[in-house]
């Protein structure tokens, strides 16, 4: 029989809620001491929303007569927000191996680019790809960024270059937001790269005058409901102009403008989404003193990617320089056949090690900062009452230990949780469920 409510966890160790005042997001000052309750409780309703969250003596006597469907002993482990992975390209086929081979050897991202590999690559074997291997690949990549703590993650299109292919990517991804219990924030990157055969504004103008105003008849037939806007603003790829004309169509059919930004070369990309009024902007290994300052007043997340820079040899993202002038620092996977990573932990593991953060900051940027990022730190990104309840339970005395043990997700993390339902366990913890 069903009860009242859908979950009850008891008598965590630590319950860290990230924030705890509503705040939209945090600033460098906010980060430096996260809201963490000891020896607490948290209750989830049947809506799958937060409806309690306090010392565990007087939850126990707020809900004495209470009926749960589940109750977690949580007794010397720690309670945490679900983690947000606020950049993913996730849904393609084909498989890169070989190019990490070429990186390794020193040849660059543009030099493989140019000689076929890269997105072309991809794009190539995604074009051949049916629907249906698209969407089975795309879903167990899920899973393991679901195992690995991620409850919400951002996930574009983009290899696709052509519109059936965008739209098959995105039906793809607007399938696995109905059928999968993890949150998706969908976005639209038909502006990846420049297809063969075209010159950006070519390209330009045929997502300005096709490509979007399919997606706003499909949106408005309730088919495919796509979040964000994407571009990659790059030298050899969409200049600042045909980057703007395409940010500004997106957003005038009600996309969050989200792009690529500043990555390889300085492009004044924050400049121009800070003038757009753009929700984020990814990458930024070589923004520009002014475009940081430009970002900070804008409100304008810098969604920062250190798996990527590790694995490029790029420069590393200015995290401390950004923190201490008021930007919105969010961290993201950027899993990617170019940059293979499903871990958040891992994540921000290299953002403290690589990129000068603390732990609280790599926690921060990865819950609220990066809900934030996607438009979603209304209901997701820190544990507060009326929130969704996303949850991650792990093993420990100390919820730093998530960060600090370089790839132990796979022992620490005892149970992931989505609304309220455990949608992963531990074998450790009894049988293995992932539903």
């Amino acid at each position: 029989m069903a009860g009242e409510y859908r979950l009850l966890l008891e008598n965590a160790r630590q319950l860290v809620l990230v924030c705890g005042r509503g705040e939209k997001y945090l600033l460098r000052a906010g980060m430096a001491s996260l809201a963490v309750l000891q020896n607490a409780s948290l209750v989830v309703g049947q809506d799958g929303y937060i409806k309690a969250v306090g010392q565990a003596d007087v939850i126990r006597n707020q809900f004495s007569g209470a009926t749960f469907e589940r109750k977690i002993d949580c007794t010397g482990k720690c309670i945490l927000p679900g983690l947000v992975d606020a950049h993913t390209h996730p849904v393609w086929a084909g498989d890169r191996v070989h190019e990490f081979a070429m990186k390794l050897a020193g040849a660059s991202y543009m030099e493989i680019h140019q000689a076929g590999g890269g997105i072309h690559f991809t794009v190539e074997h995604t074009r051949k790809a049916t629907e249906e291997e698209l969407f089975n690949t795309f879903k167990h990549r899920l899973e393991r960024m679901r195992r690995a703590g991620s409850t919400l993650v951002e996930c574009k299109s983009g290899y696709g270059l052509n519109l059936e292919t965008e739209l098959k990517m995105l039906r793809v991804i607007e399938r696995a937001k109905q059928s999968m219990d993890i949150g998706i924030s969908s976005t639209y990157c038909g502006a990846h790269s420049v297809p063969k055969g075209k010159t950006a504004t070519e390209a330009a103008d045929d997502i300005i005058h096709n490509h979007l105003p399919k997606l706003k008849e499909l949106k408005l037939s309730g088919e495919i409901h796509v979040n964000n806007i994407d571009v990659f603003c790059e030298k050899g790829v969409f200049d600042l102009d045909s980057t703007r004309r395409i940010l500004q169509a997106g957003k005038d059919i009600g996309l969050q403008i989200n792009f690529h930004g500043d990555e390889l070369h300085p492009m004044k990309s924050a400049e121009l989404g800070a003038e757009l009024g753009a929700q984020a902007i990814s990458h930024l290994e070589e923004v520009s003193d002014e475009g940081i300052a430009a970002i900070a007043r804008a409100k304008c997340a810098a969604v920062l990617l250190p798996t990527t820079a590790y694995m490029l040899r790029l420069k590393q993202p200015q995290a401390r320089k950004m923190l201490n002038e008021g930007v919105i620092v969010a961290l993201g996977s950027d899993f990617n056949p170019n940059a293979y990573c499903f871990s958040m932990p891992m994540v921000m593991h290299l953002a403290c090690v690589n990129m000068k953060m603390s732990m609280n900051e790599a926690l921060a940027a990865a819950t609220i900062n990066a809900a934030y990022a996607l438009g979603k730190s209304d209901t997701h990104g820190s544990i507060e009452i009326g929130k969704q309840g996303d949850l991650v339970i792990i093993n420990s005395s100390r919820w730093e230990h998530l960060i600090y043990q370089f790839g132990g997700h796979q022992t620490l993390i005892d149970y992931v949780i989505v609304k309220g339902k455990v949608v992963y366990k531990n074998e450790r913890c009894g049988i293995t469920s992932s539903y």
